[in-house]
């Protein structure tokens, strides 16, 4: 089974690259900010997580010609999880949205799938690797359909975590063209219920081009979990951008649900 678990990532892996080089990776606003940790639902069990970002203080201009401005924009989507074995989980985000200046547009729809070392949160050393395919307005990205390639590797130390997502976007426009998006997560559990954390998302470009730092985004939060495991998780957190590339200030709330 465990060989299993990492054959069929492998493929993934090399059929969506295959894809990659076949086909300008954009950055818009992100409908989700988390740093993922390789914990899956339980097989057979279904979840579901909201997904909330406001920009109360943001750019206010959109990164394409045709996208949102970000400042005073409501990001969010309904995220839909089942646990189809211990180390592979699909999910589904329908439909992502935005609320800005008193209207809400229909931004995106995506699959994923997430192959994970099962019983993450058991392991010192855990890893897995997501893939997801969008489906987008152009408002929101100005190619139809773009993906992501999100490897995924952290520690359990105690009372600490880290964890690293070395994220690649794509618009399927060729490799020299992925983004380079990586986040990071350094956590304390203050017990099995509560913990602090400090996450760190950043956009450097396509590999091809990458930009100068003040074009770069680079973002570090403060972030709170609460957990009651096997009923309902909830992350809030407050970022603050470095960079003209990045938001000032944006907040997040999230709520799971385990059924």
């Amino acid at each position: 089974m465990i060989g299993m678990a990492f054959r069929l990532p492998a493929m993934a892996f090399c059929v969506f690259v295959t894809a990659l080089a076949g086909q300008d990776a954009a950055r818009a606003q992100t409908d989700e900010i988390q740093v993922y940790d390789a914990t899956i639902a339980d097989e057979g069990q279904f979840e579901v997580e909201f997904h909330n970002n406001f920009t109360p203080i943001g750019r206010k201009t959109a990164t394409d010609p045709q996208g949102i401005v970000p400042n005073h924009s409501w990001n969010g989507v309904p995220e839909y999880a089942y646990g189809v074995t211990d180390w592979f989980e699909a999910g589904m985000y329908l439909p992502v949205y935005t609320i800005h200046d008193g209207r809400a547009e229909f931004d995106s729809a995506k699959l994923r799938a997430l192959f994970v070392s099962p019983y993450a949160a058991t392991r010192t050393f855990f890893y897995g690797i997501n893939f997801e395919l969008s489906y987008n307005a152009h408002h929101w990205e100005p190619t139809r359909f773009s993906g992501e390639i999100r490897p995924i590797a952290g520690v359990h130390l105690g009372d600490w975590d880290l964890i690293v997502n070395p994220i690649v976007d794509t618009a399927f426009k060729g490799v020299g063209r992925l983004d380079f998006a990586p986040a990071e997560r350094i956590a304390y559990n203050l017990n099995p219920v509560w913990a602090l954390a400090v996450e760190h998302y950043a956009d450097f470009g396509q590999f091809a081009n990458l930009q100068s730092v003040h074009n770069q985004a680079q973002t570090l939060w403060a972030v709170v979990d609460y957990k009651q495991e096997d009923v309902f998780n909830i992350e809030s957190g407050i970022g603050h951008g470095f960079t003209a590339a990045s938001d000032d200030i944006v907040l997040k709330f999230m709520v799971g649900v385990d059924f």
